[in-house]
């Protein structure tokens, strides 16, 4: 009988290969044929890196995932010798030198990475449609946006072309696709996993997090486990777990004190679907023992909206420069090749000065604070992930819109994921609901920095109390 790898997790087909029940070529092999499959209708995989996988296995798996098939987002990992566009026929062309470190430490724990995965230009939207690789459909209705900027990865993890995949993250975008397509993922806190050698950290102002998107919470904890850690130079160094993730969430969490929050902190609306998911949600964790209490933080927020607006800017602004240093290309010569949204980005962030730059920091570490405070009344935050559900495609299209405009409806998709990236703490998505057209709606949850360990142990309890990994979209070849 042939064995379905497409509904096994990654430790359940690292399980195979440990125990000779499946080969790594087994693994292998069937995740080709799901990509090939696919792939044509979602658009997930950009690059096939099928001799790097190839040699991959000639070479012999040893770690905890060995043989285990691997997706890797295009943008900020480094495989050395492949290119990481990041969404930009700029970069397009030019092979990395050396892995990073974090990818050193994915081909250490074993896994055969196959490709690699769509994301937006410089990873700056809501949304994976890159004019060089066209757009990533969602699994659950292929008109609809998979999310961003992750959007790759977390299509081809949804549409089970593998267990896993790395995402990043620096405004929401390993949860924002995540909730797009029914999936778990987290984002670790600031510092957890190196950016070592090419970085320091992510993006502008250490808001950015590497991590991944699965299908499973187990996955998540036991890939978290096996690449967090600090590297000498970082900048930034999360506190060291003192028992392993994997390990937090086999047991269930304590009751806990869970504030949530049902509207839009910066005045952007809701949809219906995404209140609906909360309270559903919240209804759950009183079910399981848990403490709710409906509340909003109190911060300025419009000062945070104004000023976030403008530090987001920077993004764009930053990868411009640095396109600059590595291809000797004059920087109003690169940014001229972007994008419509990321050429808005850049005429504005140019405008920056870094005085204003250096004050709009002193502004998020006093944000940081202020949020830090008040979880200290509370264990997690829960929220809705998400301001709507997943658009239609085009919805982030400046070149039809503007820029002033998707801007507004960047603000309003993301009502609450780009807190946490601000302030450093882990945060996490989970696929707890489906509206009325069978879209995935995600549920949110903040906890206090280095408190990973707290969300693994919540989201494993949410799973088995609402199972969610059975439930496949129907994808037409």
């Amino acid at each position: 009988m042939t064995t379905d790898f497409a509904r096994m997790d990654m430790l359940a087909q690292a399980a195979l290969v440990q125990t000779n029940k499946a080969s790594p070529r087994e693994l292998v092999d069937a995740a080709w044929n799901r990509i090939d499959r696919l792939n044509p209708a979602i658009n997930a995989v950009i690059r096939h890196m099928r001799q790097e996988a190839e040699d991959t296995l000639a070479a012999g798996q040893a770690g905890p995932f060995a043989g285990v098939p691997f997706l890797i987002k295009d943008i900020s990992l480094a495989y050395a010798g492949v290119p990481t566009s990041a969404g930009s026929p700029l970069l397009a062309d030019i092979p990395e030198p050396v892995d990073s470190e974090l990818m050193a430490r994915y081909r250490r724990a074993g896994l055969v990475t196959l490709g690699k995965t769509n994301t937006c230009e410089f990873g700056t939207l809501g949304t994976t449609e890159p004019i060089l690789f066209g757009p990533c459909r969602n699994p659950w209705d292929l008109q609809r946006s998979s999310g961003g900027s992750s959007g790759g990865s977390a299509a081809a993890v949804a549409a089970r072309m593998v267990p896993v995949a790395h995402a990043n993250d620096g405004a929401g975008s390993i949860r924002i696709p995540a909730s797009c397509c029914g999936l778990f993922g987290l984002k670790p806190s600031k510092g957890r996993i190196s950016y070592a050698p090419k970085f320091g950290e992510g993006s502008v102002g250490a808001i950015g997090a590497e991590h991944c998107v699965s299908i499973t919470v187990r996955d998540s904890a036991a890939l978290l486990d096996a690449t967090e850690g600090p590297m000498p130079g970082d900048p930034y160094m999360a506190p060291r777990p003192q028992e392993s993730f994997l390990s937090q969430t086999e047991r269930p969490p304590r009751s806990l004190k869970i504030a949530v929050t049902d509207t839009a902190l910066l005045g952007t609306r809701l949809e219906r679907a995404c209140v609906e998911a909360v309270h559903s949600t919240a209804r759950l964790c009183e079910e399981l023992g848990h403490t709710v209490e409906f509340v909003e933080p109190k911060f300025d927020y419009e000062a945070y909206e104004r000023t976030y607006r403008r530090f987001w800017t920077l993004t764009a602004t930053r990868t411009i420069h640095l396109i600059s240093q590595a291809t000797g290309m004059a920087i109003d010569t690169a940014a001229a090749h972007c994008e419509a949204f990321n050429k808005y980005l850049y005429e504005h962030g140019k405008a920056v000065t870094a005085g204003q730059y250096l004050l709009d920091i002193v502004f998020f570490n006093r944000f940081a604070r202020e949020m830090a405070a008040f979880l200290t009344k509370y264990d997690v935050w829960l929220t809705p992930t998400l301001g709507t559900v997943p658009p239609l495609l085009g919805h982030f299209d400046a070149a039809v819109h503007g820029g002033d405009k998707v801007m507004d409806r960047f603000m309003e998709f993301l009502p609450f994921t780009p807190f946490a990236n601000m302030t450093g703490e882990p945060a996490m998505t989970v696929p707890l609901f489906w509206d009325e057209n069978g879209m995935p709606v995600g549920s949110h949850f903040t906890a206090s920095y280095g408190q990973e360990g707290l969300l693994f142990a919540l989201a494993r309890q949410l799973e088995q109390a609402r199972p969610w990994a059975d439930r496949l979209p129907e994808v037409s070849a």
